[in-house]
């Protein structure tokens, strides 16, 4: 792994650019490689740059940086960049798209530049230190299955990611990434459910550098959340879960293993 981080900013603010440009530049272990100004002219950097990560924003001329995480998602390159969404655009349904076509990260304008400087350098470590990075996934066959022919993106992905959209769990909370990531670990390798607190949860914090503590409080919170907010008529579809404040909200380890169960049992699994 290279001890510098070769970085593209993507957006067509000519003075928002070029003032990131100016303020990444003082980081000695970020290259920025480039600054694009419309999302063709991403796509041409990005072939010709190869950098490691991307600042995308989303609504660009020509082509929106939606339209540039579904043209990567096709070509298939053989070393994809890391992708850190930036939009004035805080809607859910960008948000979803966005990570179901790959985006590692999404910050919404104005945002803290410390923050972005600390989320590359977290998502650069994660994709090149990260033991869970070669899993297999939890059924062979299943998996056969699991890239979408037209866009190139991982249904099973894509599948928990429209999941947990339908059951309203905010995207915008650390909890959602570590939900996220704790089904798809459970489902790639499901020895890692047999203890959450001792190999789920330490799984998880290693793919965002957090820690267990750390990871099962924003779990806990997003499903407070969900519990409180979200739509009740899709978890009693999805599990058969009726909400019943009375009752209480399910433990982690339940909320968890509702989902992965549900995409065993659609993928021809057993629980």
């Amino acid at each position: 792994m290279s001890d510098i981080i070769k970085v593209l900013i993507a957006d067509d603010n000519l003075e928002f650019g070029d003032l990131l440009c100016e303020y990444l530049k003082r980081e000695e272990d970020l290259n920025i490689v480039g600054v694009a100004r419309d999302g063709i002219q991403t796509l041409e950097m990005i072939a010709s740059q190869e950098p490691d990560v991307v600042i995308l924003d989303v609504v660009m001329p020509n082509l929106d940086g939606i339209g540039v995480l579904e043209n990567i998602s096709r070509q298939k390159p053989r070393e994809k960049p890391l992708f850190i969404m930036l939009s004035a655009i805080g809607q859910d349904i960008f948000v979803q798209r966005a990570i179901s076509l790959g985006a590692e990260y999404y910050l919404v304008k104005p945002f803290d530049a410390d923050v972005l400087i600390s989320r590359i350098r977290q998502i650069y470590r994660e994709k090149n230190l990260s033991p869970f990075s070669s899993s297999k996934p939890f059924s062979t066959t299943a998996s056969k299955n699991y890239s979408n022919p037209e866009t190139g993106v991982n249904s099973l992905e894509m599948e928990v990611t429209n999941i947990m959209h339908d059951i309203g769990i905010p995207p915008h909370i650390s909890g959602y990434q570590y939900i996220r990531e704790a089904i798809l670990q459970s489902l790639n390798n499901p020895n890692v459910f047999t203890s959450i607190t001792k190999f789920l949860y330490p799984a998880v914090a290693s793919k965002f550098n957090s820690t267990p503590q750390k990871v099962e409080r924003a779990i806990r919170n997003a499903i407070e959340t969900t519990w409180s907010k979200g739509n009740a008529a899709s978890i009693d579809s999805l599990f058969g879960y009726t909400i019943n404040y009375n009752r209480g909200k399910p433990t982690n380890s339940e909320f968890i293993a509702m989902i992965v169960d549900q995409i065993k049992i659609a993928h021809g699994g057993k629980k």
